[in-house]
């Protein structure tokens, strides 16, 4: 029997209120109607015990959760979730469409939190060994403007109730990962009306289909 074509890996990464969710739907959709076969995840969580990892990481609490706590919890989510969900997946031909993944680790545990990256690579080699996303679209947007925009959204969760500063590393971080490796991340303006950011996220989804 002759072995499946492995499916593609699609990250949707960015900081608060870059649309991530409005745009998810549109990938979705896109790929109902090229008839592509996918899941739909998310980090952390994705499994019943990341998604209670997820709610460790995201509940506000008078403790202060240290740093390098809140990067392993971020990977023990993550390990759990690649090898019940991902790997699977993409071993049976199907697309994986992640609402972040590990570039969210260097944005977030990295540049807000300040941990070293080289110990996130470390854990990132541990967790993934050669997995990495064959694509990463990265919704970008000044984070004044998304911090005003999720905020009518709901409750902040311990995140989105960082200082400004926090959103600011956040993004220079997102940005950094960018433009170290232009082949495999598109970064889209989030800033422009929405029809303009889904044809733009359509036209990176054409490019990475063309590839198949």
């Amino acid at each position: 029997m002759q072995d499946l074509p492995q499916g593609k890996f699609i990250t949707l990464e960015g900081g608060e209120g870059v649309g991530k969710s409005t745009n998810l739907r549109f990938i979705t959709q896109w790929l109902d109607e090229q008839g592509i076969s996918y899941i739909q995840t998310r980090e952390p969580g994705g499994t019943p015990l990341a998604e209670q990892l997820r709610s460790l990481l995201l509940e506000k609490r008078d403790e202060r959760v240290d740093p390098t706590a809140e990067l392993l919890m971020v990977f023990a989510a993550r390990a759990q979730h690649l090898n019940q969900v991902i790997k699977p997946a993409l071993a049976q031909g199907k697309w994986v469409v992640c609402d972040r993944f590990t570039d969210a680790t260097y944005a977030y545990q990295g540049g807000g939190r300040g941990l070293d990256w080289a110990l996130i690579a470390q854990l990132e080699q541990t967790v993934q060994g050669d997995l990495r996303p064959d694509s990463v679209l990265l919704l970008d947007v000044d984070p004044e403007i998304g911090l005003q925009r999720a905020a009518s959204t709901g409750a902040a969760d311990r995140f989105e109730s960082e200082q400004m500063d926090f959103f600011r590393k956040v993004r220079a971080a997102y940005r950094k990962r960018a433009e170290g490796n232009p082949e495999c991340y598109q970064l889209i303006d989030a800033s422009v009306p929405l029809e303009e950011v889904q044809q733009s996220l359509a036209a990176a989804l054409q490019q990475i289909a063309g590839g198949s």
